[in-house]
């Protein structure tokens, strides 16, 4: 299946970023590249099962490319597939300080799940979040 979303690679998981249009998708995915993430894929992401893990990977046209508004697209080394440990909706507001736990299912698979708007800590958040776990 495929999703509208960017989706990068971070300690060998995958975070799936959704949202419309505007939302900061690729902008978020560009912080995270800059602190250490690869860039799996920009605007779309399709999403398959294998072995029983779901798996994210870029559309063969958008390999290797991300977009940054008023810059351009950009040539990018691309991430092979990758099992999707987080998701993010940024265009979806969480209105609690210490939310509980949400998640995404896709193709029967659970995943854990942030919600946005964006904000210029969340890039920080999350690959913290990647590369720990949530305490409460």
């Amino acid at each position: 299946m495929q999703v509208h979303a960017t989706t990068v690679a971070l300690d060998g998981g995958g975070l799936v970023i959704l949202g419309p249009s505007g939302s900061g998708k690729s902008t978020l995915a560009l912080q995270l590249m800059a602190v250490g993430a690869t860039l799996v894929a920009d605007d779309r992401t399709d999403l398959r099962l294998s072995a029983g893990r779901l798996m994210a990977q870029a559309p063969l046209p958008l390999l290797g490319r991300i977009e940054a508004r008023g810059v351009g697209i950009l040539q990018a080394e691309p991430s092979a597939p990758v099992p999707v440990a987080l998701a993010c909706n940024l265009g979806r507001d969480e209105e609690d300080r210490l939310p509980q736990v949400r998640h995404q299912d896709w193709l029967g698979v659970r995943v854990s799940l942030v919600l946005g708007p964006y904000r210029p800590h969340l890039y920080a958040a999350l690959r913290q979040l990647m590369l720990g776990r949530r305490l409460a």
